[in-house]
C-alpha cells in the first residue's frame, strides 16, 4: 500500500486529500471544519479527516505532496524585482511566505506532536499541480491541459498536454500579467470586496451590455499568439503590498487597481452603493473581455496540439459562463473541469502527480462524483436529534422514515408544494458546489422560488441565479447540449420552449448553470429527482448550497442549526424527516403516507 497526502496550504481554500494505491480516498477543504469561508493556513483538520478516512497514521504516509514549489521560476522572480523595484513591504511578504513552505516539516511536528512524518515532502509547481488536478482524474487518455488563475509560483497561466499518466507543462504566462487578477480587480471596482466574489460579476453580467469593452481593451492586451498582457498602469499588485492575510483566517486583500482605472472607467462603486445600469454594463464588459482572452488562448492551443479534448483548471476555471461556450467558441469537442478546479484542487493535482511519479502504470481512477468528504450514520444523526430537540417541542416534527421510497416521495411532494427543503445525505461534496449531498432544494417551476429562498435562507443579491440539477438522460430535451456536467461547472442555454416551465432556474439571458445527475454517481439524489419528475413531469430540482452566509454545512449539527435558525420548511437528514410545524398547526400535521419506525 502506498499513500500520498496532498495539500494546498498557506493559501485561500486550504485543503487536503489522500490517494491510496492510485485511488482517491478522501478530500476536503479546511473551511468546512473551521466554519470560515475560504480559510487559509495549514489544513490540519482536513489532514486529520483524510488520515482517518484512509485508516492510516501520519507515519504511514509515503509522500506529502504540496501544490507549490518555492524554487520554481527563481530567475523570473529576480529579474522582476530588479526591473519593477517593488516596495520593501511587498518583498518582505514574499520572503515570509516562502519561509512557511520551507518549514512545512516543522509545521507537521507542531500540529502532530510525537508523531514522525513518514514520507518525504515533494513540492509540485503550482500550475503543474493545477494541470495534473484536471487531467489525471479526467476520463481522457490524451488532452490539452490549461490552467488560468491569479498567480502561483510566479506564473498566472500555463498549458501543456496530458498523456497517459503524465502531464507536460509546455508554456506559462509570467506574473504580473494575469486574467485572474484582472477579473478580481474589476470585481473590487464593482464594489464586491470579498475573496471569491467574482461569481457575483458573472451573475450580474447578463443584465448589462458590453458598452465598456473598447476602453477595457486598453487594460488587457490580447495577443495573436494566444497570450495576454496587462497594462500595468491600471494596477498596483506588481509593486505594492496587497495586505494579504493568509494564516489561520479568511484571506483578505487590498485594492488591486490604480487610480488610473477610475480615470478610464469613471468612479468605482462603493460596496453600500446601489447597483445601476453602468455597473451592469461594466460587468458584462468584463465578462466579455475575459472570454475574448480565454478563447484566444484556447484556440491557439488547439491549433498547436490538434487534440479534441481539453481540461481546465485554476481559479478562472470557475467561470462557468465561459466554460459553457467552449464548444461554440473553439474546435474542442470534449471538456472536463474537476469539482475543485481552483487552489483547493491543487492538493489533488500534487497528490496524483506524485503518485504517478512513483507508479507510472496505466491510469485507472476517474473523478466521476464529488463525494469525498465526511459522512454520518443514522445512529449519529439520531443521537443529535434526540439531544437537541425536546419531546415537548411542538415547532418541529421529527420522524424516522424507514422506507426509502416513501421518504423520497414525501420530500419530492414537499418540493412540489413550494416548500424549501434541506437535503443532507451521504458524504460531503469536494469543491465549492453543493451537488446533492449538502443541498437546499426547491421547485424550479415556481417563478417566486428565488424570492422565497432569499427571504427564508440565502439573503443574497437578487441578480444571482440558482442552478438546476437534472436527470442525465433528460438533458438534451431541456438544454442546448448533451454532455456530462456533474460538477455544475458549465452554463448552457435552456431550450427556448422550456424556459417558461422552469423560471426559477432560468437566468435572465435564458441560461442555466447545469448539473447533470447520474444514477451511478449519486443514486439517492437521482431517485429523489425521479420522484419529483413522477409528480410534476419536470426531471429536475432547484439546487443551492446548504448554508447561510457560511461554508456549506459539513456535520449534522451544522445542518440542524441552519434548519432551526432559518425559515426552511423541511430537513431530510439521513433517514430522518424534520418538518417545521406551521403556526396554528399541531404535531399531527405530519403526512400519513410515510412509513415511520
Amino acid at each position: 500500500m502506498v499513500c500520498v497526502l496532498g495539500l494546498n496550504a498557506y493559501h485561500g481554500d486550504a485543503s487536503a486529500c489522500i490517494v491510496r494505491d492510485g485511488v482517491l480516498v478522501a478530500a476536503a477543504e479546511e473551511e468546512r471544519f473551521r466554519r470560515v469561508k475560504h480559510w487559509a493556513g495549514f489544513p490540519e483538520l482536513a489532514i486529520r479527516y483524510c488520515l482517518q478516512e484512509a485508516g492510516v497514521g501520519l507515519g504511514q504516509v509515503d509522500r506529502v505532496a504540496i501544490n507549490r514549489d518555492p524554487k520554481a521560476n527563481l530567475w523570473r522572480k529576480l529579474a522582476f524585482s530588479l526591473r519593477q523595484r517593488p516596495e520593501l513591504g511587498y518583498l518582505l511578504d514574499r520572503l515570509r511566505h516562502a519561509r512557511r513552505w520551507a518549514s512545512i516539516e516543522d509545521e507537521f511536528a507542531e500540529r502532530f506532536p510525537g508523531v514522525e512524518l513518514g514520507g518525504r515532502v515533494r513540492y509540485v509547481e503550482h500550475h503543474l499541480a493545477h494541470l495534473a488536478s484536471a487531467f489525471l482524474v479526467s476520463p481522457f487518455d490524451e488532452a490539452v491541459a490549461v490552467s488560468v488563475d491569479g498567480s502561483g509560483d510566479f506564473a498566472t497561466a500555463a498549458w501543456g498536454v496530458g498523456r497517459g499518466t503524465g502531464v507536460a507543462l509546455d508554456g506559462r504566462i509570467p506574473f504580473p500579467h494575469s486574467l485572474g487578477i484582472f477579473y478580481e480587480a474589476m470585481t473590487h471596482f464593482l464594489g464586491f470586496p470579498h475573496y471569491g466574489d467574482e461569481y457575483k460579476v458573472m451573475g450580474l453580467a447578463p443584465y448589462g451590455e458590453a458598452k465598456y469593452l473598447d476602453p477595457l481593451m486598453d487594460v488587457v492586451d490580447i495577443r495573436r499568439d494566444g497570450t495576454f498582457r496587462l497594462n500595468l498602469r491600471y494596477f498596483r499588485h506588481h509593486r505594492e503590498r496587497r495586505t494579504f492575510e493568509w494564516q489561520d483566517c479568511a484571506p483578505v486583500s487590498g485594492p488591486l487597481f490604480s487610480d488610473a482605472l477610475e480615470g478610464l472607467l469613471g468612479p468605482k462603486r462603493r460596496p453600500d452603493e446601489p447597483l445601476d445600469q453602468r455597473h451592469r454594463d461594466l460587468a458584462r464588459s468584463v465578462q466579455r473581455l475575459y472570454e475574448e482572452a480565454f478563447f484566444n488562448l484556447l484556440n491557439r492551443l488547439h491549433e498547436r496540439y490538434r487534440l479534441p479534448a481539453v481540461v481546465l483548471s485554476g481559479g478562472c476555471a470557475f467561470n462557468s459562463v465561459a466554460n459553457g461556450k467552449v464548444y461554440a467558441r473553439t474546435p474542442f469537442e470534449r471538456c472536463y473541469v474537476q469539482a475543485a478546479a481552483g487552489d483547493a484542487g491543487g492538493a489533488i493535482g500534487a497528490a496524483f502527480h506524485t503518485w504517478y511519479s512513483l507508479r507510472p502504470e496505466r491510469r485507472g481512477f476517474v473523478m466521476e462524483h464529488a463525494s469525498w468528504g465526511p459522512g454520518y450514520s443514522d445512529d449519529e444523526i439520531a443521537r443529535l436529534v434526540e439531544g437537541r430537540l425536546a419531546p415537548a417541542d411542538r415547532t418541529v416534527t421529527v420522524r424516522r422514515v424507514a422506507d426509502e421510497a416513501a421518504r423520497l416521495r414525501e420530500v419530492a411532494a414537499a418540493i412540489a408544494a413550494g416548500k424549501v427543503v434541506g437535503w443532507f445525505q451521504g458524504r460531503m461534496e469536494w469543491g465549492p458546489r453543493a451537488l446533492g449531498n449538502r443541498s437546499i432544494l426547491g421547485d424550479p417551476r415556481r417563478a417566486d422560488m428565488k424570492d422565497i429562498l432569499n427571504l427564508k435562507i440565502k439573503r443574497r443579491e437578487s441578480f444571482r441565479p440558482f442552478a438546476p440539477s437534472i436527470l442525465r438522460e433528460a438533458v438534451p430535451d431541456w438544454f442546448e447540449t448533451d454532455g456530462d456536467v456533474p460538477f455544475m461547472m458549465q452554463v448552457f442555454q435552456i431550450r427556448p420552449g422550456r424556459r417558461a416551465a422552469i423560471p426559477a432556474v432560468t437566468h435572465v439571458d435564458g441560461s442555466g448553470r447545469l448539473q447533470t445527475v447520474d444514477a451511478a454517481a449519486n443514486p439517492l439524489y437521482y431517485r429523489l429527482i425521479e420522484a419529483f419528475r413522477d409528480l410534476t413531469g419536470v426531471p429536475m430540482v432547484l439546487n443551492t448550497s446548504f448554508n447561510e452566509n457560511e461554508p456549506i454545512v459539513c456535520r449534522p449539527e451544522e445542518a440542524l442549526d441552519c434548519f432551526l435558525r432559518t425559515r426552511m420548511d423541511m430537513l431530510a437528514i439521513g433517514g430522518f424527516v424534520l418538518t417545521r410545524v406551521e403556526e396554528g398547526a399541531g404535531a399531527d400535521a405530519a403526512p400519513e403516507s410515510a412509513a415511520v419506525e
